[in-house]
């Protein structure tokens, strides 16, 4: 099934949306942004996570992040669920959604993506999609992917997150450690020197010693 790995350009596809035929790479113009897709509309799961996307969709703007989401169903079906899924956050339902979704009923950008679930099959026995999530950044190549199972929510704090570490370290010569997070302490990368990281960290860093006796662990203010 065709993919895309991380580092690759990211196809510039046309498609059906509900704001419009878009071309992927005028829509993001010079911004981040991700794509996460969805098995189907009017499913439980899907609901709740577009609904925390919506929630979480001012945090991405302040990120200069934009938001789009594809499902494998029609774009009038798309706008009828889009209804449900400002309900779910009770807002008033006549409230447009922050993002648009795409329209991959014919599952074209689904295959091109590799996004497709061989386990999760609608009641025709074809493929669902799964629960992709792209991160693209403004030269337009993959800076990360996840990918979860149809029966499995993601977590949009995560996602979060990570675009903070992405941002971050597209800078900085620095790697943010384990359960990370924006103001904390961010690890020095290995391939810089300690006389490289002085001058790059005026305030400089801390070393963590360990029984190898191995300097290889060095914190430091980001």
């Amino acid at each position: 099934m065709p993919g895309i790995l991380l580092g690759d350009a990211f196809p510039n596809f046309e498609a059906e949306t509900t704001i419009g035929r878009i071309k992927f790479h005028e829509f993001l113009g010079n911004s981040w942004g991700i794509l996460f897709s969805h098995p189907r509309d009017f499913t439980p799961v899907c609901t709740t996570e577009l609904a925390r996307a919506a929630k979480l969709h001012d945090e991405f703007k302040k990120r200069d992040v934009k938001m789009i989401a594809l499902s494998i169903d029609s774009v009038e079906d798309h706008r009828k669920w889009s209804e449900d899924i400002v309900s779910f956050n009770q807002d008033k339902a006549c409230c447009p959604m922050p993002f648009p979704i795409i329209a991959d009923d014919k599952r074209e950008l689904s295959v091109l993506l590799g996004m497709l679930d061989p386990d999760e099959r609608d009641k025709d026995g074809m493929p669902l999609t799964a629960r992709c999530v792209f991160v693209v950044g403004p030269d337009k190549r993959l800076k990360l992917s996840i990918l979860y199972p149809a029966t499995t929510g993601r977590n949009f704090d995560e996602i979060l997150r990570v675009v903070d570490s992405l941002q971050l370290t597209a800078t900085k010569k620095v790697a943010t450690p384990v359960d990370w997070k924006p103001g904390q302490e961010v690890m020095v990368i290995p391939s810089l020197s300690d006389e490289e990281a002085n001058k790059l960290f005026p305030a400089g860093f801390t070393l963590k010693e360990v029984p190898s006796g191995k300097k290889y662990i060095r914190y430091t203010k980001p």
